[in-house]
């Protein structure tokens, strides 16, 4: 709260020097009987003892009556001219008396009566008096305390020096939340003292030691000075209380209000500087502490009185008044923090969702939405810190970073909630990128000066807590003989990351681990997992730091031994049981090297048996025979694993020589390699099985050194190398993974100017390591290096390889990219990327706003600038057929674009003669060679662009008269975009002939086929032009009719199916990593063709024109779906099913292509578009399947949808305990629900798309539901009436299986509220759900209760990541269950009766099951609030739809339902400033409904009814002007106060007057007053 203006220093002198100002006192003093000769400061001074006051009192004149001041007052003003000089004169004058004669009643009661006079005749203006009062008050505050603390019974030195008065800036507060302060140099006076006259005296006749007598003087100095504080704060408030019946301006309220705050705040102030010396215990409060409180807290109670509203109760609830640290016994006070909770309390409730302690990370979507809103825009705004998770303050904010995480407590709820998260990342194994921005480094590694986490929210001790219990859990699984090895591995890279990253305290974990482990059943350990765990980091850093030097090196190294256990496995010859069994010997060689002073921890026995490993390393080494890797026998396995983290320089070495035997071979026949240049032999790559069980530390080594060998050496490496390199890094994604553009450059920066180099390094991540890019959250940042090479090639003539490999590769990465991103790294400047890829990015942008939606608000208004830049230089437009599928964001921006197609064939036409002319010498049999050089250099660009165009007419004039030869020559010679262009206006031209030799009577069927024949001579034949390129080209014309028929017949042409066989053969199974055979490599020109593999003959390795068409063929599929050719899209379908199995995202391809082109698909399209999955590796449900093919379109049972929803609670939701250990998926009672998979836990490479498991099972549920024949109202419903009814369901089914029912009965101490445990609480006209749920609850780890509330936030997660077909519907089916509530429409209902029933339907799910008191509308509410949760911020667009569907609001109950719904969705809007005007405007709307000035209740209702409301709404506001938690500085935006003041003018007058200061009038509203510009924005 702003202060009004203070007068300057120069006005006070002025005032000074005045000649009135001496009448003026005299007067005063006359009346108050002082004289003139007293000196000022007598209030400051040690009081007269009895006698000298009787002696005082009868030599003094009596003053003068009181009646009689304000007669010689107004004779006095009549002796001087300027009245409002003299007024402020006058101001000052009793200012400074008020000071002087606070401690004397008579005196201060006279003041009273003065002002009170002054006032009567308007000679007082309190705007300026009480300012200088609170002003001067605090100085003189200041003044006593430095006064009392200089006199010599205060300066003892063996005391510290009591009453030292310290500023007070902040109020105390336990909630990081900070209040209002005062900008006055108010001083903290804690101490509130006794009156003068009741002073402790000491007896005259008393003999006291030095000491007591210091301790004496000390406690009257003291005294004396509290006295002198307690009476002039006490007249200050009374002052207040009379001009309180004056109107004051806002800012003068304020500014009371502030102080008043602060003087409560530190009301022991006395007490806290007491506490230093013994004298505290004299202490007392008394009589002056309680009256001063009152009058403090009458003045509080006055200014925020709800008939005057001189300032909203809001102001209290953010004040942090309620924690203060010492509340004194006193009951007034006592009452006013009450109703601070009270209020405060029903506030923060409508800033949280319902069941907002169980909202958490699930893993099953890419994004993490951050409930943050940080002020960022651009692509930085996605690379900043998010937080996971929030812990809500006491005013309902969302708060988090490294300070709060530090100062969460062991044991505490917000504790339970972030173990609950990082236990469930640790399952799910989310993304590097994900753990780097939320881990907080351990203690002992932070360096010093490091700056705080802003995002981060997950303490050093809450990693290495949820650490332990992941492995206390795989222990579970391991002793109950469950095939769990896969989760051990999957663990180890995680945890090797995580050491790695410092996140752990390895001393203090291996301490908490041994604890643990000791606290359980001494057999619990049965196995070496836990020791083979620990050896994986063994070789870290920061361990091999802490086992050096570190305190308690030695207590650890103890407990580090002491996992060992002596192998027991079931089967002791497997590869596993080997690697286990001689860990611990390992361990133990590993601890003995360390340093001579670590091996007296060492065990010899262990140290001899682990000779044996280097024994059998040199039997199977000796000679010149090596391993066969490919026939190890298991035991041979185990033995190289156990030497892959005993010996790892041999056994990296023996990996190398596995992949280099005998050297190299000689070049391929017509290679133009470099003649030091040699191709590495093939063998077969390492299989997976042999890699999953080396170290991690080997893996580095041998990433390292195959990264050398591949781009550094002179020597072209194999296939079988490059794919052994990428299946490491497949295997632990976590440990070994680094971005190659960046880490190349950090090696050579001019490594990537070699061809070789960079197109190796671009097909290893085309064709093998984009979706480990897309898991490790770093796409975008590869985009954008590639488009910097993009741009770099683009204009460089005979650049055509390297050109077009990487920009496959961007099509691919811009494919991939499943939220929104940005062209340009840092968002502006000219855009770097082709004609083509601006195109591809702007359908990219269509299918991933319809299908995903767009997460942030400053997203979403950068929209139009990326298109500005995507089409700057674009002269295409897309089809009507095309624009009607994109979503209405880019339609709308796109509608407007004028189609220049027309004006490309004038420019032919214009251009042709001259084209013809140059094509005819250029591409005739007999040209002068001379030309050919004159053409590329001479010629000018707008002829050379249309190259292709002119060569295309003379084919249709004369065939046989065209040297293809000189055509490859030339465009070998243009540069990559100039190869483009030409394609681009050569299908123009190509489909304008068609139009005008059909106009001339030929037949279409004619021209189509010789248009075909032709494109085949370019792109078979002769090889002159890439087909992919001409695809796209093609299918961007959708908007000609014959466009699309040349593609279907180009793609059908025998040419193209009998390479695609091949490429199929060639290159095995789609899942590359389980192939044992060696590569064969093809050779350059059969891969690539001509106009690729012109100068450069560096072998390929994945690379083949076939493969060019995997970006290109599901864009095809679209456009024909978009243009309704549902029989050609089959037909595609089925010729290229087997092929697309080859595409890096093809699972994320199903699911986008039917959740964008949702309700426009028919059945057998879907099924052909479902089987470009292999649908027996895909975990969907038995039913599904039949469902999906059946000719009738039924709606499924209601138990099929159950099921979904329970299989997303068993996988996807975070488990709500550590002690829920979910068995594998093999191990779980046969349902009908998923496909189980041999392990518990895939490897990333066994689910790289979509990237884990989590986010497999909640996509693979989404392509069911998008699957089904039926619409979506149907579906919702069905999912809508298994929440509305879960509650009786699951004690159904609980009872059936005989299950103790812990759940209470009904007894409910609200009689006419809604039973959640019958069907009561729904509408009579629906029915209970027909689903079966004799095993329900058995199926699931959960009780009932907990399992209700699960079911719940699952079901709003799968609905989140549906179209927007499915949340109309939902918001319509939500609203008709709370309107059909009975409850809510029985008239015969007191207002008292409903008030109470709403109250108790609005408990969160998760308290109400406890008890068996859930109802229909707190479950829908808890969906909708889960469901909000997970929407991107562009989808909360349309959640207006369901306030709009409950309306007509007629009572106080449904308003509150509204706000219950909508209310928490505001504080997530904070950075999107016009839907949280939409919103705010949809909720005052609701107001204006119930408290409207036309609108007549059945019921009269009062506006004090909704003061949480009133509470509520000044909080939001608040907090979005903030963008975050409130501060002291907060103020709501100027358009949301011009909001709210015409909103105001439709409400009745007694609501009008509690939103009063939520206006831009600076004459009623204390918010106005930082505005000074606001009446601009108010409407004339």
């Amino acid at each position: 709260m702003d202060q009004p203006p203070q007068r300057s220093a120069s006005a006070v002198r002025a005032y000074q020097l005045h000649p009135g100002r001496g009448a003026i006192i005299d007067l005063f003093n006359l009346y108050l009987g002082r004289s003139s000769r007293q000196n000022t400061d007598d209030s400051v001074k040690e009081p007269p003892n009895k006698t000298q006051k009787r002696v005082v009192a009868l030599n003094r004149e009596l003053p003068p009556r009181n009646e009689q001041f304000i007669l010689d007052f107004q004779q006095l003003l009549v002796q001087f001219g300027d009245q409002d000089q003299l007024r402020a004169v006058t101001e000052s004058a009793l200012i400074s008396l008020v000071v002087q004669c606070s401690s004397h009643a008579p005196r201060a009661e006279f003041l009273l009566f003065a002002l009170r006079s002054l006032c009567s005749i308007g000679h007082i203006n309190w705007d300026t008096l009480l300012p200088s009062l609170l002003s001067s008050v605090s100085s003189a505050e200041m003044s006593i305390g430095q006064t009392s603390k200089s006199m010599p019974s205060m300066s003892s030195s063996g005391l510290p020096q009591s009453g030292a008065i310290q500023p007070s800036n902040v109020i105390p507060n336990t909630s990081s939340f900070q209040p209002s302060n005062p900008a006055s140099p108010l001083t903290s006076v804690h101490g509130i003292g006794s009156p003068t006259q009741s002073m402790i005296e000491p007896s005259s006749g008393a003999t006291m030691s030095p000491a007591k007598f210091t301790d004496q003087s000390i406690r009257v100095n003291s005294s004396i000075k509290d006295s002198a504080i307690s009476n002039l704060r006490q007249l200050c408030c009374k002052i207040i209380m009379t001009s309180l019946d004056f109107n004051l301006k806002p800012a003068t309220h304020a500014d009371i209000f502030s102080h008043m705050l602060t003087w409560l705040v530190n009301w022991d102030q006395r007490q806290q500087d007491s506490d230093d010396y013994d004298g505290a215990k004299f202490w007392r409060p008394d009589k002056a502490l309680t009256e001063w409180l009152h009058n403090c807290l009458d003045v509080i109670w006055l200014l925020v009185d709800q008939d005057k509203c001189r300032m909203p109760f809001y102001e209290l609830l953010r004040s942090g008044l309620q924690f203060i640290e010492n509340i004194p016994d006193d009951e007034a006070l006592f009452t006013l923090i009450l109703e601070i909770h009270r209020r405060r309390d029903l506030m923060a409730m409508h800033m949280l969702m319902l069941d907002q302690h169980l909202h958490c990370p699930t893993f099953g979507t890419h994004r993490i939405l951050s409930l943050t809103t940080p002020n960022v825009s651009g692509e930085g705004l996605s690379n900043l810190r998010y937080s996971p998770i929030t812990y809500p303050s006491v005013l309902g904010e969302s708060l988090h970073g490294e300070e709060l995480a530090n100062t969460i407590q062991r044991g505490s709820l917000d504790w339970e909630r972030a173990l609950r998260c990082v236990r469930h990342a640790i399952r799910t194994t989310p993304s590097p990128d994900w753990w780097k921005r939320v881990l907080l480094v351990a203690p002992s590694y932070r360096l010093s000066g490091q700056l705080l986490t802003a995002g981060a929210v997950f303490t050093s001790e809450m990693i290495c807590e949820a650490i332990i219990c992941r492995i206390i859990e795989l222990l579970k699984l391991t002793n109950s003989d469950l095939n769990c090895w896969q989760e051990w591995l999957c663990f180890s890279d995680l945890f090797f990351f995580l050491v790695k990253s410092g996140c752990i305290d390895f001393v203090d974990f291996v301490d908490k681990l041994f604890d643990r482990i000791s606290e359980r059943d001494p057999h619990f350990l049965r196995t070496n997992h836990v020791t083979w765990l620990l050896t994986q980091i063994m070789r870290v850093e920061l361990v091999i730091t802490a086992l050096n030097t570190d305190a308690r090196k030695g207590e650890a190294t103890r407990k580090l031994l002491s996992f060992h256990r002596e192998d027991r496995s079931a089967d002791p010859n497997s590869a596993r049981s080997i690697l286990l069994d001689f860990i611990s010997n390992v361990q133990n060689l590993r601890i003995w090297t360390l340093s001579t002073s670590m091996r007296e921890y060492s065990n010899n026995e262990k140290i001899q048996k682990g000779k044996q490993i280097n024994e059998w390393w040199k039997q199977v080494t000796k000679g010149d025979l090596m391993m066969d890797y490919m026939n190890m026998d298991e035991h041979s396995l185990g033995m190289f694993w156990v030497v892959s983290y005993a010996m790892t320089q041999p056994a990296m070495e023996a990996v190398m020589n596995w992949l280099f035997p005998g050297g190299h071979t000689d070049l391929l026949p017509g290679s133009n390699l470099q003649p030091n240049d040699r191709l590495m032999r093939e063998v077969s790559p390492l299989p997976m099985s042999l890699l999953s069980g080396f170290s991690i530390h080997l893996c580095l080594k041998l990433v390292q050194q195959m990264e050398d060998s591949m781009f550094l050496s002179q020597v072209v490496p194999s296939i079988a190398m490059v794919e052994t390199y990428t299946r490491l890094l497949l295997i632990a994604p976590h440990s070994l993974f680094r971005p190659h553009i960046n880490n190349l450059t950090q090696k050579n920066s001019a490594l990537l100017s070699k061809p070789g180099v960079t197109l190796l390094l671009f097909e290893i991540i085309n064709y093998r390591l984009l979706p480990l890019y897309r898991y490790q959250g770093k796409t975008k940042t590869l985009m954008y290096d590639v488009a910097k090479i993009i741009a770099a090639c683009k204009g460089k003539r005979g650049e055509q390889r390297v050109f077009r490999l990487a920009e496959n590769l961007c099509m691919n990465v811009i494919f991939s990219l499943r939220d929104f991103f940005l062209v340009k790294r840092e968002g502006k400047g000219p855009n770097e990327f082709t004609e083509t890829l601006n195109r591809l990015t702007v359908m990219t942008l269509a299918i991933l706003i319809k299908t995903r939606g767009i997460a942030d608000a400053d997203h979403i208004l950068f929209v139009p600038t990326m298109l500005e830049q995507l089409l700057a230089t674009s002269q295409h437009t897309w089809s009507e057929k095309t624009l009607r599928y994109f979503p209405p964001l880019l339609r709308d921006a796109l509608a407007g674009r004028i189609d220049k197609k027309a004006l490309v064939i004038q420019a032919w036409q214009k251009a042709e003669t001259t084209v013809i002319s140059q094509c005819t010498q250029l591409i005739s049999p007999s040209v002068d060679p001379s030309y050919f050089s004159t053409y590329i250099n001479h010629s000018f660009p707008e002829h050379r662009q249309y190259l292709c165009a002119g060569a295309w007419t003379l084919m249709l004039r004369h065939p046989e008269s065209i040297n293809s030869a000189n055509l490859v020559c030339v465009l070998r010679e243009f540069s990559p975009e100039e190869v483009t262009t030409n394609i681009y206006t050569m299908v123009d031209v190509l489909l304008h002939n068609i139009q005008v030799e059909h106009q001339h009577g030929h037949l279409l069927q004619d021209l189509l086929t010789k248009t075909c024949t032709n494109l085949a001579f370019f792109i078979w034949t002769n090889e002159l032009l890439p087909l992919d390129i001409l695809l796209l080209a093609l299918i961007d014309r959708d908007d000609d009719p014959h466009a699309l028929n040349i593609v279907i017949s180009l793609l059908e042409r025998q040419e193209l199916t009998q390479r695609m066989k091949v490429y199929i053969v060639n290159y095995g199974p789609p899942e590359h990593w389980l192939r044992t055979a060696a590569f064969k490599r093809t050779e350059l020109l059969k891969a690539l063709g001509n106009h690729l593999s012109w100068k450069d003959r560096y072998p390929p390795f994945f690379d083949d024109i076939v493969a060019r068409l995997l970006p290109v063929i599901p864009l095809v599929i679209y456009r024909f779906i978009e243009n309704d050719f549902i029989d050609a899209t089959e037909r595609l379908l089925s010729l290229f099913t087997q092929f697309l199995a080859f595409h890096p995202f093809r699972f994320s391809l199903v699911r986008d292509m039917l959740a964008y082109f949702y309700g426009h698909l028919p059945g057998k399209l879907v099924v052909r578009i479902l089987g470009i999955l292999d649908v027996k590796k895909v975990p969907f449900s038995e039913q599904f399947l039949q469902l999906v093919s059946a000719t009738n379109s039924t709606c499924p049972p209601l138990d099929y949808f159950a099921s979904l929803l329970q299989n997303l609670v068993n996988n996807v939701i975070p488990p709500l305990n550590s002690n829920l250990v979910r068995p594998p998926h093999n191990q779980t009672p046969p349902t009908n629900q998923t496909k189980v998979s041999s392990e518990n836990q895939k490897a990333f490479y066994q689910i790289q798309d979509p990237g884990t498991y989590t986010q497999l099972i909640l996509e693979t549920s989404l392509i069911e539901i998008l699957s089904l024949p039926v619409p979506a109202s149907q579906i919702v419903s069905s999912l809508v009436q298994i929440i509305v009814n879960i509650q009786p369901t699951l004690i159904q089914s609980n009872n059936l299986h005989g299950a103790p029912n812990s759940i209470g009965g009904q007894g409910s101490v609200l009689p006419t509220s809604p039973s959640g445990g019958s069907t009561d609480s729904l509408s009579a006209s629906r029915s209970s759900p027909s689903s079966n749920p004799s095993n329900f609850v058995w199926r699931s780890a959960y009780t009932s209760e907990q399992l209700s509330c699960l079911l719940i936030q699952a079901c709003g997660l799968l609905l989140s990541q549906l179209p927007t077909d499915f949340h109309v519907q939902l918001y319509l089916q939500a609203s008709q269950i709370i309107k059909e509530s009975w409850w809510l429409n029985d008239s015969k209902r007191s207002r008292g009766e409903l008030d109470s029933a709403v109250k108790f339907a609005l408990l969160d799910p998760s308290w109400a099951a406890q008890d068996n008191t859930s109802t229909a509308i707190s479950n829908v509410i808890a969906l909708l609030h889960s469901f909000f949760s997970n929407l991107p911020q562009e989808w909360l667009e349309g959640t207006h739809v369901i306030i709009k569907n409950l309306k007509p609001v007629t009572s106080v109950a449904m308003l509150r339902i509204a706000f219950r719904i909508m209310g928490p969705l505001l504080p997530r809007l904070a950075n999107a400033h016009s839907l949280f005007n939409k919103t705010l405007s949809v909720l005052l709307g609701v107001i204006v409904d119930v408290f409207g000035k036309r609108t007549q209740p059945p019921v009269p209702v009062e506006a004090s009814e909704i003061t949480d409301l009133i509470d509520f709404l000044h909080h939001v506001v608040h907090y979005e002007a903030q963008g975050g938690p409130v501060q002291p500085s907060s103020r709501p935006r100027p358009d949301v106060l011009v909001l709210f003041s015409n909103v105001a003018e439709s409400l009745r007058p007694d609501v009008q007057h509690l939103l009063s200061h939520l206006k831009p009038d600076v004459n009623s509203s204390i918010y106005a007053m930082p505005h000074p510009k606001i009446t601009q924005s108010q409407p004339q």
